[in-house]
């Protein structure tokens, strides 16, 4: 399997040589993936080609191959899966809803599904690729999707099998809907709260309790920061 960075940068080359003909600069794969240095991209696209997805040509430029292509990301190619943003109601689209496409789009991987309702086990691989708004992604880090399963954040506008769009951090203020990892392995999607020495993870719907539970069972993974509705 192979990593988030590893499979932003895949798709990256994968992009830019269908377009362009040939495969970016070094300098320009390290921009897209916002790192510091070229010896993070050298670290990757060794790893990239050690596992037989790409392979580098000698005594050449800008001489990299794509061998192969992972199934999900194929699919996605294929396809060519363009979803809508919006916020609102699943029927009827917001006024002035934009196509992805329209405000600079960028690729996050689907981390799988994440329950917002009963916790379900946690899942860290990428099942696809989701197109997402760069205005959507807040402040610098990580950020990552899940597809929703269940009901019980339809208050706050959260429906099932909407994506979520999640910033990659282990802490949280009150009223902040996270993504929370409960006795190390079951994740689940709630408002997080601090009341005395414990943790609650609230839902947003209210035939689901409010779960307490203590500092040492839950752990933060990242906190909501966009919504994606396919209709």
């Amino acid at each position: 399997m192979l990593t988030r960075k590893q499979l932003e940068l895949l798709e990256f080359i994968q992009k830019r040589m269908a377009r362009d003909g040939v495969p970016p600069s070094f300098d320009e794969m390290k921009d897209a993936l916002d790192l510091r240095s070229k010896s993070g991209i050298h670290r990757l696209i060794t790893a990239l080609e050690e596992r037989g997805f790409i392979r580098r040509l000698a005594h050449r430029a800008r001489a990299i191959e794509i061998v192969k292509l992972p199934e999900a990301m194929e699919r996605n190619a294929k396809a060519g899966f363009e979803p809508k943003v919006i916020a609102g109601d699943r029927s009827d689209p917001p006024r002035g809803a934009l196509a992805v496409e329209a405000v600079g789009a960028l690729e996050l991987p689907v981390m799988g599904r994440i329950a917002a309702g009963v916790p379900i086990e946690a899942i860290a691989e990428v099942s696809h690729h989701v197109a997402v708004p760069g205005s959507m992604l807040s402040g610098r880090g990580e950020h990552y999707a899940l597809e929703v399963k269940g009901d019980s954040m339809i208050e706050a506008g959260i429906n099932d099998g909407d994506i979520v769009v999640i910033r990659e951090q282990g802490t949280a203020d009150n009223g902040d809907i996270v993504v929370a990892l409960v006795e190390g392995h079951e994740a689940t999607l709630k408002r997080f709260y601090r009341r005395g020495g414990m943790i609650a993870l609230e839902a947003a719907n209210p035939a689901y309790e409010t779960r307490l539970l203590r500092e040492d069972q839950v752990k933060v993974q990242g906190r909501l920061v966009g919504l994606i509705r396919t209709y």
